[in-house]
């Protein structure tokens, strides 16, 4: 099993660092800061929710500021492995050379989701399915997202209070206007859970965005804090780290 599971990260590492090397040749480091409180549901109270906060900016260590976004969910648990959302949020986008003139883009965003979670000990894996509804600076846009996300904890079999674990996904974005393939997102990560509230994950994430015309790219710093509110006499269960977005 163990040699199942490094050549998985072998591989999971040789795609990430391939990755970055054919996309270093655009701009520098940026940074992204997310932070996540979700009340998932379980068999007991199969409602939830979720609101989450993120900052990026152009360059490391969070300097040059240039976007943020603000976003929250209701989900519902079909049962215990299939999680269905809705969502809504806003995305601002600013020139990080003079953000007092305010924000390039403004974006509200609905979307309807569908999870599907995988356990196969020791590996995690989460299917997310997305389908957006947006409206950019007052144009209407329709997008289609999948993310195939896997999860491996190192000192433990489950991610539970006190595991250290890796996470590395792999995101792709469609439209229905050209170019149809929009963008591919692909991260790795090292993350922590601390107890049953406390997940800190560090890592990079690569983003490349695609128009009719040629393709850019950006590697990115990645810092997610993740609290979870759990309900009182909530069965006790193992759940991935995930983000939500």
């Amino acid at each position: 099993m163990l040699k199942n599971i490094s050549g998985v990260l072998l591989l999971l590492v040789i795609f990430t660092v391939c990755s970055f090397k054919v996309n270093a040749q655009d701009s520098k480091t940026g940074t992204w800061g997310i932070l996540t409180v979700v009340m998932p549901g379980d068999s007991a109270h199969r409602w939830g929710g979720y609101t989450e906060f993120q900052a990026r900016t152009n360059g490391a260590g969070f300097s040059q500021f240039q976007y943020y976004e603000a976003k929250a969910g209701v989900s519902y648990d079909i049962d215990k492995n299939f999680t269905a959302l809705l969502g809504t949020g806003i995305y601002h986008t600013y020139d990080y050379f003079d953000v007092d003139k305010g924000p390039l883009t403004n974006e509200f965003r609905v979307w309807e989701q569908m999870t599907i979670n995988q356990f196969l000990t020791p590996l995690k894996f989460e299917h997310r399915y997305r389908v957006e509804q947006r409206w950019v600076n007052g144009d209407y846009r329709n997008r289609f997202r999948y993310r195939l996300n896997m999860f491996i904890p190192l000192n433990n079999k489950k991610i539970v209070a006190k595991t250290w674990f890796i996470s590395v996904f792999n995101e792709i974005f469609f439209n229905n206007k050209t170019p149809n393939f929009e963008r591919n997102r692909v991260a790795a990560s090292l993350g922590y859970q601390f107890d049953k509230k406390w997940i800190l994950q560090a890592g990079w994430v690569n983003q490349r965005n695609y128009t009719a015309v040629n393709s850019s790219a950006k590697n990115n710093m990645m810092l997610t804090l993740m609290y979870r509110i759990n309900r009182k006499n909530s069965a006790e269960g193992e759940r991935v780290p995930t983000t939500s977005d």
